[in-house]
């Protein structure tokens, strides 16, 4: 692997025309602050144009010399904390960019201090410097670039400040500050800190430490609620105690050091550092409570390396880079913070943190020699040596892709990988370079060279002067040539660079696979991070970005097919992200006329894929005969899924066939001869299909549609449509086109709606009409499911249907492929019709005989006990008792829902004649008391109302109903239940039986 790839990400460079020599310096929005040396308190204010061009916009004068100074693109203020008599001071410059429009009147106020009064119309345009007093000195500070809050490092204790906007008007709103919380640390001393988005890095000579504010709930108890503010300390490891940093243990001349250690999430709880939290705002209703959590913890141990000695060995270059949400039109004011990202550094080794979801190192850089300082950006890590700006490349990228949708590696879409090793894009020379800071697309770089810095560059190739010379041309240098420089390196455009990296690569296509497919990632990822930003929408560069990330992708799909890489697979998601087409990407990988051409790995993993979906491109004849000739000669068993692929429809069928016979002598299956059936049947060859679809009976085939779907169905724009083999087989086969659909709904190659869809397309139904052909696709599924929601669903479908043809005397478009018998004898869901409804269907004319076997069918069903009556009682309604197949359908559905009261007097009303045989089925077990609690006294009341003129009734109560009475009661309890008013010689010989049969027992 290439680990310096020299190419040239820094463009144009100029001199920052500063007056003094520069102590400290930061960067605003679009704007540059150099602070001076001791000698002159002044502040610089430079306004970075295009190029890097620099343009003075003015200068005001600080308290005192300046240590530390940040700037915060949310309120846009610089902070500095500047020393005066030994007493250093914590101050915010407020609205400083009046002074550029010749404004001289500053304005000096405290924080929080009350600004009704003192702050008028008149003074609105004039520079505010705000004073933040502390008990303990300021040492370091760090601005949050989300909300523009303040933190600040002192010893022990972190000290935040948030930024509020003060309305003093309708036309004037002023910034201030407003302390909140301190973090209580014990023997803590901090040199760096970095504060993001609740999240605060905390750098110590050899310790680091990120914590997160967490929001807590209020409580309705304000007590509670206060308590909650402090998170308490862990007990130290080993019961040691905490109070009691390991590092400052000094016994005579030694210092005793822990190990190095590196703990991650929950486990950094284990540091031995207790972070106490303390309120310090006003309550309101708005106020927010926190709590810490623990995010990493590591110590090194002082540098034992051939690099540097031990007192040297010391942590710099804290930052925290936030990464947003891809931007996208309809959400472009509104940035989501996606992931954060900790960059902290060591003389020679810098180390790369992601702080989201998962806390985990990602990227570990070793530098060439001694770093001074570091910046991370989006794209780039930046790092200077007493010799060199060295530019590495960063993960961060990737990380926040897979943050931002943790599926991206899948056949849709790819990235290339967090631990893609890291390398060096450039190692450009400078003289001293002491500090470095970083915006937009600008570098500014700090140079100072010492006196033997100069004379080294002076001195020729061949040392031929002497020492004396050398020291007086050394002096001479130092007395006529300034020892210090401020540059602003312009980095050049990604699309630039993007290029460079892309014409680059291709100096290793045929030597390295590995470095080529490394730096087209680079280049992948340079683009990705452009397109992160969230300045990206309102980018000169858009367009060009956009095509550049399509083409990066279309570059590594080159490489993932044209290369023999372990991660072949990963050429079908970037041919997808790149947009290309199947034939445009055909005509990048396969020289027009070799037929000699080997294809790798990734080349037939992306046909493949492609050609097993469901895409609208249609492969023209040649280039579908060239896809033929690949396959047959690196995977021929494909080749019979190949040819049924919708981008295949334009493919010769007389050489798809060949093949196919070339194929099968080597490896012959069923979804090979019912592709060549298929193919036949597009020849128009009956005789050849006739021959391959005798083959196998007619299950294997059933079965074999399974391997191939597509053979009968295939998608488009999402919708399935029926092929000409599905047409074919409805009008000559359509036993086995059922078959062939209940066996791939069972196999999950087909959901139940897209089934329903298929058939009413095949037979041309319109959307609210069911074909026989549906239906009997329906029963046949009702055989073999064993789902209960689809069986409950089906069953619903195929009585609804039933119900629908029968109150509308419609008939079947097709003769339906099973009879009720044929259902009965194979479905558990199909019951035997019992003998009363067979009764009550026998009386009187039937007007029904045309539909007698959907009635006989839906008959079944309600005789079974699979369906679930109440869910089909909606379903039923359109059957009334008025004839006699609504009769046995409600009575059908009383029985079943247990409802046996009603269902005799739906009989005594409409049907008595079928009472006895329905009494015989029913009424047993439990049910029996119904003879004579209901049936006897309502049998004896109708006959009594009717006389002798309801002979069927008589014939019930005397045939049976008397007899089973008798048999089953007591001789009192019997004659309890006969009428006063009734013919003693009826009853006569059912008592005598009641009698006998007690003196038997």
């Amino acid at each position: 692997m290439v680990q310096l790839y020299n190419l040239h990400p820094f463009g144009s460079q100029r001199v920052v025309p500063c007056k003094q020599e520069p102590a400290h310096f930061c960067c605003g929005q679009d704007v540059l602050f150099v602070a001076s040396t001791a000698a002159s308190c002044r502040v610089e204010v430079f306004a970075v144009r295009e190029q890097g061009r620099c343009e003075a916009l003015g200068s005001f004068a600080t308290l005192g010399p300046v240590l530390r100074m940040a700037h915060s693109s949310a309120g846009d203020y610089l902070v500095t904390i500047e020393e005066k008599g030994k007493t250093t001071f914590l101050r915010a410059y407020m609205n400083w960019r009046c002074m550029s429009a010749g404004s001289s009147r500053v304005c000096v106020r405290m924080v929080g201090h009350k600004m009704e009064e003192s702050y008028s119309e008149t003074l609105k345009e004039q520079m505010s410097v705000v004073e933040m007093p502390l008990s303990d000195p300021p040492l370091c500070i760090s601005c949050c670039s989300v909300n523009g809050d303040l933190l600040v490092g002192c010893k022990n204790k972190l000290v935040m400040f948030c930024l509020k906007y003060r309305v003093i008007n309708q036309n004037l709103t002023v910034l201030d500050f407003e302390r909140s919380l301190i973090l209580h640390i014990d023997n803590l001393i901090p040199a760096e800190v970095a504060f993001c988005a609740r999240h605060i890095a905390i750098t110590t000579e050899l310790d680091v430490l990120i914590l997160k504010l967490e929001l807590v709930q209020q409580s309705a108890d304000g007590t509670q609620q206060r308590s909650q503010r402090v998170s308490a300390p862990e007990k130290a490891v080993d019961g040691g105690s905490p109070s009691t940093h390991p590092l400052e243990l000094e016994l005579d001349e030694f210092i005793i050091c822990q190990k190095p250690v590196e703990l991650l999430g929950e486990e950094s709880k284990l540091c031995e550092i207790p972070v106490t939290l303390e309120s310090t705002e006003l309550p309101t209703e708005d106020t927010k409570h926190f709590q810490v959590q623990y995010l990493l913890f590591r110590r090194f141990a002082p540098d034992q390396s051939p690099f540097g000695f031990c007192e040297e060995t010391k942590l710099h270059s804290i930052q925290l880079l936030p990464v947003y949400q891809t931007a996208y039109e309809e959400t472009e004011n509104k940035r989501k913070l996606l992931s954060l990202f900790c960059f902290f550094s060591l003389p020679h080794v810098g180390y790369l943190y992601s702080i989201g979801k998962l806390v985990e190192l990602i990227s570990t850089y070793q530098y060439s020699e001694k770093s001074e300082q570091a910046v991370l950006t989006p794209q780039f890590l930046h790092v200077i040596t007493s010799q060199n700006l060295q530019c590495f490349t960063v993960r961060c990228s990737a990380a926040a892709a897979r943050g931002e949708d943790p599926y991206i590696d899948t056949t849709v879409k790819a990235c290339p990988p967090v631990t893609l090793d890291v390398c060096t894009l450039r190692m450009q020379l400078f003289i001293g370079p002491r500090a470095i800071c970083h915006f937009k697309n600008h570098i500014i770089l700090l140079t100072k060279a010492d006196t033997e810095d100069i004379t080294e560059r002076r001195k020729p190739t061949r040392r031929i002067l002497s020492r004396k010379a050398d020291s007086i041309k050394s002096r001479a240098n130092s007395e006529s040539e300034p020892g210090w420089n401020l540059y602003i390196i312009n980095t050049v455009s990604t699309i630039q660079l993007y290029r460079e990296m892309v014409d680059y690569s291709r100096t290793y296509e045929n030597v390295k696979t590995e470095s080529c497919i490394h730096l087209l990632s680079e280049a992948h990822l340079l683009v990705r991070a452009a397109i992160m930003d969230p300045y990206f929408l309102k980018s000169d560069e858009k367009e060009d970005l956009l095509r550049a990330f399509r083409e990066s992708c279309a570059f590594l799909g080159d490489c993932y097919s044209r290369f023999d890489t372990r991660d072949y697979h990963l050429a079908l998601p970037y041919y997808r992200m790149s947009g290309l087409s199947m034939t445009e990407v055909l005509k990048r990988l396969v020289s027009e006329g070799d037929e000699v051409q080997t294809y790798e790995k990734g080349f037939i993993f992306y046909l493949t894929h492609s050609l097993n979906e469901d895409s609208n491109e249609e492969l023209s004849k040649e280039s579908g005969n060239k896809v033929l000739q690949i396959f047959y000669h690196t995977d021929p068993v494909q080749l019979p899924h190949i040819l049924c692929s919708p981008s295949m429809r334009n493919v010769c069928p007389l050489t798809a066939v060949k093949y196919l016979q070339k194929v099968e002598k080597m490896m012959p299956s069923v979804v090979l001869t019912l592709t060549k059936a298929f193919l036949a049947l597009k020849m128009g060859d009956l005789t050849m299909y006739e021959h391959e679809m005798d083959s196998y009976k007619e299950t294997v085939l059933a079965c074999g549609f399974i391997g191939q779907p597509r053979l009968l169905q295939q998608r488009k724009e999402g919708i399935v449509t029926p092929t000409e083999f599905a047409l074919h087989l409805k009008e000559m086969q359509p036993g086995l086109l059922v078959a062939a659909t209940v066996a791939l709904h069972e196999n999950s190659k087909i959901e139940l709606e897209e089934a329903d869809a298929f058939f009413k397309m095949l037979c041309n139904s319109s959307e609210n009409t069911v074909p026989q052909l549906l239906m009997d696709f329906w029963e046949a599924l009702l055989v073999v499911s064993s789902k209960e929601d689809i069986l409950q669903e089906l069953l619903l479908r195929v009585i609804s249907q039933y119900v629908w043809r029968i109150s509308r005397k419609q008939l079947p478009d097709t003769k339906p492929l099973k009879t009720t018998e044929d259902l009965i004898n194979s479905c558990s869901h199909f019951g035997l019709i019992v003998p009363w409804v067979s009764s009550v269907m026998s009386v009187g004319c039937s007007r029904d005989e045309d539909y007698h076997e959907d009635i006989s069918r839906l008959q079944s069903l309600l005789c079974s006990q699979s369906i679930n009556i109440a869910s089909a009682l909606p379903v039923l309604e359109p059957l009334t008792e008025a004839d006699n197949v609504g009769l046995t359908i409600h009575v059908l559905c009383n029985t079943r829902l247990g409802k046996y009261e009603e269902a005799i007097d739906q009989l005594l009303r409409r049907c008595p004649e079928a009472l006895v045989f329905y009494a015989q089925h029913e009424l047993k077990g439990g049910n029996q008391a119904l003879w004579w609690n209901k049936l006897l006294p309502e049998l004896c009341k109708r006959t009594r109302l009717t006389g002798n003129d309801c002979p069927v009734l008589i014939s019930s109560l005397k045939a049976e109903t008397l007899s089973i009475v008798a048999m089953e009661l007591e001789l009192r309890d019997f004659l309890s239940l006969l009428p006063e008013d009734g013919t003693a010689a009826f009853f006569l010989p059912h008592l005598l039986h009641c009698s006998q049969r007690k003196l038997l027992t």
